[in-house]
C-alpha cells in the first residue's frame, strides 16, 4: 500500500507506469518458476490467532489513529473504535475485525482501521501467512496486507522499502467489472520519490473465482535471493507465485538488494477511496450502502511468521509461547483446511487418503474415517488434536490441528 504516492500521478504510476517500467528491470521470474514455497522446512516463530475478545497491543500491535489520507488521498479517518476482535459470523472463526463505516468524523466522511507491528514484531527473511476474509470491495474499498522496513521513521519512504503482499480495490478491477477477483502485489524501494520514478515491480492478476467469497491465505516467501507472493498455498501447495523478484544483486543504492535485507514490520488496513481506487467522493463508494448499514468488515483469522533457522534470518518480538500450530514442512502430500478448524475440515491433496484418524494429545483415538477428504468435526470439543493420515501405499503423515 504505497505510502506516499502523490494525488495527481499515483494511479497512473501504480499500474500503467509500473507495468511499463518493470520491463526494464531484471527482477521478474523465469516463466517456469513455480512451487518454490515448498522447497524447505519452516518453523513457527510468531503468530497472532486473535483469540479472546481484545487485541494484544502489549506484545503485538500498534493501532494507528489519523486522518492524513495515507499519502494517497484516501477518504477515511482511522480510529481505534474500528479495530476489534470477535467472531466472523459465517465460519464462527475468532478474528481481527477491521470495520469501514460511512460516517462523519474528524473532518472526514468515513472511518476505518489500520494497525501495525512496528516496535512490537519485525523480522528479516522467512515466510509470513495471513488468512483473510476480504470485504466486498465493489467501488471504493481498498483492503491491504503489507510490510514496511523497520527503519522507516529514520530514512523515510521509499528508502525503507515496502512489500505489498495483497491489495484489492484498484480502479482497473472496477473498470473491468472484476472487483471481487482482481488483486495485486507490488514491491517498492529507492532513494527518493523522484517525481514518481522510484524503482518498483510487481504483478496483478484476475482470479478465476471470487476471492471475496470466503477466507483465503496470502503468503510472502522471502530469503537472500528473492521475494515471492502466493495465494492459497494451503489449498494448492504447488501453486506458482503471483510475483517473484530477485534481491540478490549488488548491495548498492538503487538496487533492490540494498533495501530488502533488513527487518520489516507488518500492517493490515482497510482504506476507503483514494488514488488507488479512483474514487474520491464518499457518495461514489458503492461498497458502503443502505443494504449493509453503510459498513463493511475485513476479517483476519490469523497471521503467522515462519523461519528456517538460517544465519541470514533475524527476528525481534515476543517469545513464542507453547503452541500446537503445525510447522510448514517439505514433502508433505496432505494439508488440513481450515486449521484452526470449526465444524468441518478438508484433507487437501491429489492422492485421496485411505484412512484419517483424529487423536487427542494423550494419543486416544476420538474419530476415524476411511476413503474421505471431507470430515465433520462438529462433535469434537475445542482443543488441540493430532491427525494421522494414511495413503494407499501405507505412508503415514501426522499433522497437528486446533479445533475452535
Amino acid at each position: 500500500m504505497n505510502y506516499f504516492k502523490t494525488i495527481v500521478i499515483c494511479s497512473f504510476i501504480f499500474f500503467s507506469f509500473q507495468g511499463a517500467f518493470s520491463q526494464s528491470l531484471p527482477y521478474n521470474a523465469p516463466a517456469n518458476n513455480s512451487g518454490s514455497a515448498n522447497t524447505a522446512a519452516y518453523k513457527l516463530v510468531w503468530q497472532d490467532n486473535f483469540d479472546g475478545t481484545t487485541l494484544n497491543e502489549f506484545d503485538n500491535w500498534v493501532i494507528e489513529v489519523n486522518g492524513d489520507g495515507g499519502g494517497n488521498a484516501e477518504l477515511q479517518y482511522y480510529r481505534r473504535e474500528n479495530i476489534s476482535v470477535g467472531t466472523e459470523p459465517v465460519s464462527g472463526a475468532n478474528c481481527l475485525i477491521i470495520t469501514a463505516k460511512k460516517e462523519s468524523y474528524g473532518g472526514k466522511t468515513c472511518t476505518s482501521g489500520r494497525l501495525k507491528t512496528f516496535s512490537k514484531m519485525s523480522f528479516k527473511h522467512g515466510r509470513i501467512d495471513a488468512r483473510i476474509k476480504l470485504p466486498k470491495t465493489a467501488n471504493g474499498l481498498w483492503p491491504a496486507f503489507w510490510m514496511m522496513g523497520y527503519n522507516y521513521p529514520t530514512v523515510g519512504w521509499p528508502k525503507c522499502g515496502e512489500i505489498d503482499i495483497m491489495e484489492m480495490g484498484n480502479t482497473n478491477g472496477i473498470n473491468r467489472g472484476t472487483q471481487d477477483k482482481y488483486y495485486s502485489t507490488w514491491y517498492h524501494w529507492g532513494e527518493s520519490w523522484n517525481g514518481g520514478s522510484y524503482p518498483n515491480w510487481g504483478h496483478d492478476a484476475t482470479a478465476t473465482n471470487s476471492i471475496q467469497d470466503d477466507f483465503h491465505l496470502f503468503t510472502l516467501i522471502w530469503n537472500t535471493d528473492y521475494l515471492e507472493t502466493y495465494l492459497d498455498l494451503d489449498i494448492n501447495p504447488s501453486a506458482a507465485p503471483l510475483a517473484h523478484m530477485a534481491i540478490n544483486g549488488a548491495d548498492v543504492a538503487g538496487n533492490a538488494a540494498h533495501y530488502f535485507h533488513k527487518q520489516f514490520y507488518t500492517i493490515f488496513n482497510l482504506a476507503i477511496g483514494g488514488n488507488f481506487t479512483g474514487v474520491h467522493d464518499i457518495n461514489n463508494v458503492t461498497a458502503l450502502n443502505a443494504a449493509n448499514n453503510y459498513t463493511a468488515k475485513m476479517y483476519v483469522d490469523y497471521v503467522r511468521v515462519y523461519q528456517q533457522g538460517t544465519a541470514d534470518e533475524t527476528y525481534t518480538g515476543p517469545a513464542l509461547v507453547g503452541t500446537n500450530v503445525k510447522d510448514v514442512k517439505a514433502n508433505d502430500q496432505y494439508s488440513i483446511y481450515p486449521n484452526p478448524a470449526n465444524d468441518h475440515i478438508t484433507i487437501v491433496a491429489n492422492n485421496q487418503p485411505t484412512r484419517v484418524t483424529i487423536m487427542n494429545l494423550s494419543g486416544q483415538e476420538v474419530m476415524s474415517v476411511t476413503n474421505a477428504t471431507s470430515i465433520d468435526t462438529s462433535s469434537l470439543p475445542a482443543g488441540n488434536y493430532l491427525v494421522k493420515i494414511v495413503d494407499n501405499n501405507g505412508k503415514v503423515e501426522t499433522h497437528q490441528m486446533t479445533k475452535k
